[in-house]
C-alpha cells in the first residue's frame, strides 16, 4: 500500500499547489510513475515469493534426506542391538564354559595338592628321608598355593609314592651319620629293614637300634642298649653270617615302649607343685615312723621272768630285793609301773590301784606320741592328691576350650597332673595308714602288758584274788 499511497499524496499536493490545468497534465506522469512503481513492487514480490518457494523446496529435500538418514540409522541401531544380544548370549555361554573349566581345574588342583600333602606327610615320617632329605622339596613346591599345578607335578607324586613302595621292601646297609645319645654326629653303618627297623654299628663297635627324628630328618640312638643276644644277632646279620634278625614291625614304637623307662623324677615333674606337699608328708611320716619304731623297740621288754622273781621275793617280804630287781629296768613302761607299785606297797588296795592307774596314765603320752599326727597325715595325703586331680582336670578342660580336642598331646599335661597327684597321694597315705595301725597295735600291746603286770603286782601286794577296779574295765574291754 505504501508504493500506491505516496504517488496519490503527491498528486493531491500538486492539485492544491498548481492550477487545475497543470494538475491534469502532471497526473498522467504521476500515474505512469505509480504504475511503474507498482510493477516494480509486484516484480519484487514475485522474486521474493520465488525465493521463498525455492527455500521451501530445499528444506523439504533436506527433511527427506534427514528422514532417510534417520531411518537408515534406526535400522543400523536395530541391527547392532541384535548383534549385542547375540554377543551377550555368546559371552554368557563362554562364561559358563569358563566356570566349568575353572571348577574342573580347581578340582584337579585340589586333588593334586591333597595327594601332595599325603605324600609330604608320609615322606616326612619315613626313615628313608634321613638318607635323602632333598626328596621333600619337589613335593613341597606343589603345595605352594600361588603355583599352577602341571603335568610334571603328577609325575612327582607318582614317582614319590612308587619310590616309597620300592624302598619299603628293601634291606639296605650303608654308611652314614647318626645322632649319638648326647646329640653328637657319629659316623656308622646304618642297617634299615624297610621302614620297620633301623640299626647301627659305630666305628668303635657299638651296636644298637635307631629311631627316626622327623624334625631333624636324622636317625638317633635309642637311649638304652639292646640285650647282649640282640646285639650279637645284629652283628651277625650285618656281617652276613646270619639271615635272621629280630625286627619291630610297629616301625620303632614297640622298641621305644620297651626301652622307655618312667623315672620317679619324670613322674614328680608331671604331677606339678601339689606333689611336693605330698612328698613332704611322706618324709615327715618316714622320720616319725623310724623314731617310733626305735622308741617302742627300746621300751618294750618281756617282764614275765622279773615278775615271777618279784612274786617270790614279795612272798618272802624281801622288799629291798624286789626294788633291786626292778630298778635296772627303770625308764621302761612296765618297770616304771612295777617301781610305782612297789613304792606304794604300804598303802591299802584302793590307794595302790590309784597309784598304779596314775603310773599307767603317765606312760601313755610317751607311747602314743606322734601317732595322732600319723593318722592326720594319712588322711591329708589323699586329699591333696584329690586336689591335684581337680586342678589337673580344670587345666585339661581349659586346654580343650582354647585348642579343642584335635591334639591329645595338648591335654596330656593336665591329665598327667591329675593322675600323678592321685598316685602320689595314695602311695603315701596307704603305707602311713598301715604303719599307724602297726604302731597302734604295738602301743596297745605294751599298755596291755603294763595293765597285766599292774594287776598281778596289786594281787601280790594285797594278796587278794579280785581284780582292781581300775584295771578290770581295760582287761574286759
Amino acid at each position: 500500500m505504501l508504493p500506491f499511497g505516496l504517488p496519490f499524496c503527491l498528486l493531491l499536493l500538486l492539485l492544491f499547489l498548481f492550477p487545475v490545468t497543470a494538475i491534469s497534465s502532471d497526473m498522467r506522469a504521476i500515474s505512469v510513475q505509480a504504475r511503474e512503481a507498482r510493477l516494480a513492487a509486484e516484480a519484487e514480490a514475485r522474486e521474493t515469493r520465488r525465493e521463498i518457494l525455492a527455500d521451501r523446496e530445499r528444506l523439504a529435500a533436506k527433511i527427506a534426506e534427514l528422514t532417510a538418514a534417520k531411518n537408515r540409522l534406526t535400522e543400523e541401531r536395530s541391527a547392532l542391538e541384535s548383534s549385542v544380544e547375540i554377543l551377550m548370549e555368546k559371552r554368557e555361554a563362554l562364561a559358563g564354559e569358563r566356570d566349568v573349566t575353572v571348577s574342573a581345574m580347581k578340582a584337579v588342583s585340589g586333588t593334586l595338592r591333597s595327594a601332595a600333602r599325603e605324600l609330604d606327610a608320609m615322606l616326612s615320617e619315613s626313615p628313608f628321608t634321613a638318607r635323602d632329605p632333598a626328596r621333600l622339596e619337589p613335593v613341597r613346591r606343589i603345595l605352594d598355593a600361588g603355583r599352577f599345578a602341571g603335568m610334571e607335578d603328577f609325575d612327582v607324586i607318582v614317582e614319590g609314592f612308587l619310590g616309597e613302595m620300592v624302598k619299603t621292601g628293601a634291606v639296605r646297609l650303608e654308611k652314614g651319620e647318626i645322632l649319638g645319645s648326647g646329640g653328637q654326629l657319629m659316623a656308622s653303618e646304618i642297617l634299615s629293614i624297610g621302614p620297620f627297623t633301623a640299626a647301627f654299628r659305630a666305628e668303635d663297635g657299638t651296636v644298637g637300634y635307631l629311631q627316626y627324628l622327623p624334625e631333624n630328618r636324622r636317625f638317633q640312638m635309642l637311649g638304652r642298649e639292646p640285650s647282649r643276644s640282640a646285639r650279637k644277632s645284629l652283628v651277625a646279620y650285618m656281617d652276613g653270617r646270619s639271615d635272621s634278625l629280630a625286627m619291630d614291625v610297629s616301625q620303632g614304637a614297640a622298641l621305644q615302649q620297651v626301652l622307655h623307662r618312667s623315672t620317679l623324677k619324670s613322674q614328680v615333674e608331671s604331677g606339678g607343685f601339689l606333689v611336693w606337699p605330698i612328698l613332704f608328708i611322706a618324709l615327715v611320716a618316714l622320720l616319725v615312723t623310724l623314731e617310733r619304731l626305735w622308741f617302742l623297740h627300746k621300751v618294750h621288754t618281756n617282764a614275765d621272768r622279773v615278775m615271777g622273781r618279784v612274786n617270790e621275793l614279795a612272798a618272802e617280804k624281801n622288799w629291798e630285793a624286789c626294788d633291786a630287781t626292778v630298778q635296772p629296768g627303770k625308764g621302761k613302761p612296765v618297770f616304771n609301773i612295777l617301781i610305782a607299785g612297789l613304792g606304794g606297797r604300804k598303802e591299802d588296795r584302793q590307794t595302790l590301784e590309784s597309784i598304779l592307774q596314775e603310773a599307767i596314765l603317765r606312760e601313755l603320752p610317751r607311747l602314743e606320741r606322734f601317732l595322732p599326727m600319723l593318722n592326720v597325715m594319712a588322711g591329708i595325703a589323699p586329699l591333696i592328691g584329690l586336689l591335684g586331680t581337680v586342678t589337673g582336670m580344670i587345666r585339661t578342660f581349659h586346654t580343650i576350650t582354647l585348642f579343642g580336642t584335635g591334639d591329645p598331646r595338648m591335654m596330656s599335661g593336665g591329665i598327667s597332673e591329675a593322675l600323678a597327684t592321685t598316685m602320689f597321694g595314695l602311695a603315701v597315705a596307704i603305707p602311713i595308714t598301715l604303719i599307724h595301725t602297726f604302731l597302734t597295735r604295738r602301743v596297745e600291746h605294751i599298755v596291755g602288758d603294763m595293765e597285766e603286770k599292774a594287776v598281778a603286782l596289786c594281787n601280790i601286794l594285797t594278796r587278794e584274788h579280785s581284780l582292781p577296779s581300775c584295771c578290770k574295765g581295760r582287761i574286759q574291754g
